[in-house]
């Protein structure tokens, strides 16, 4: 079992791999804007120069990878390395193939579209490889490292810091007859903002549950209620109120959404009761009820 979901892990990494290259040479490469990261640095230089963002993104990439191996943790490496050779090599094909009639260029009018697009689509990459230990290369190796080595350091101050030097780049990038033009990186931020945000919700998970922690002197009615009205069970341990010293009850007990209000309407049946709930981003396995 372990060795399928490593497979599969390699599997994802490799389609959100090729995603990312028709994300590029679809909706950013002809839009006049960077996008975040390296790979933003790499599409200025695309932009200036020629030189295509496939072979950036191995010269800077691929040495990323070897370092991470050595410093950061071998499997992540392994899977940034892969995406990195997968991104490029799938860049370099579109770019070769003659399908540019799926481009979707804004011509400079309404470029907001492709932006919110590139960013859904990249916040569902950046998402899909780091749930699977990977990464896109370039600062999000960066930032792995940082925060390997100086913990406290805060991942997203890192990365934010990072795609802001590429945001103020694109300004004097992108300006043409010596106007400073601020709309790409107005697009830069909106980007950035869009994909960050897809891939924290892709993080959080399918299963949002919520976490109810009750301390009451009903322990076992509230149990029963929630057995028969919800079908959950409960994890009951005893306490002490540091206060009064009166035993009590605390019941943990993680009920789906949709059961959050019948779960609240249980507690108020019962005096006593004092109870608070959080919200879980994701819930694994189940007891088996048996008789």
């Amino acid at each position: 079992m372990r060795k399928t979901n490593t497979a599969l892990s390699y599997l994802w990494v490799t389609a959100a791999a090729v995603l990312l290259a028709f994300n590029y040479y679809i909706f950013i490469v002809q839009n006049n804007f960077a996008p975040a990261g390296i790979n933003g640095i790499a599409t200025m230089v695309q932009y200036k120069t020629g030189f295509s963002i496939g072979y950036m993104s191995l010269l800077i990439n691929v040495p990323l990878s070897v370092f991470a191996y050595f410093f950061v943790q071998r499997s992540f490496a392994a899977k940034t390395l892969l995406f990195s050779l997968v991104y490029s090599a799938a860049f370099l094909l579109l770019q070769q193939s003659g399908l540019s009639a799926m481009q979707y260029v804004t011509y400079g009018h309404d470029t907001i579209y492709p932006v919110i697009i590139s960013g859904v689509v990249s916040g569902v990459v950046y998402g899909t490889c780091f749930k699977n230990n990977g990464s896109t290369g370039g600062t999000d190796v960066v930032s792995r490292y940082i925060n390997k080595i100086k913990p406290n350091t805060n991942f997203f101050f890192v990365t934010f810091t990072l795609n802001a030097i590429v945001a103020c780049a694109s300004l004097f990038v992108y300006s043409e007859g010596g106007n400073l033009d601020y709309k790409p990186v107005a697009l830069c931020v909106t980007y950035c903002f869009i994909s960050t945000f897809v891939g924290n919700q892709l993080l959080k998970g399918t299963k949002t549950a919520y976490k109810f922690t009750v301390v009451t002197t009903h322990a076992e009615e509230i149990a029963k209620d929630v057995f028969q009205l919800l079908h959950h069970g409960a994890t009951r341990l005893n306490a002490t109120g540091t206060y009064t010293g009166t035993d009590r009850s605390v019941l943990l007990c993680v009920v789906n959404k949709h059961q959050l209000n019948d779960f609240q309407t249980i507690l108020l049946k019962y005096d006593g009761t004092f109870a608070f709930y959080e919200v879980v981003n994701e819930t694994y396995g189940n007891f088996v009820y048996s008789k």
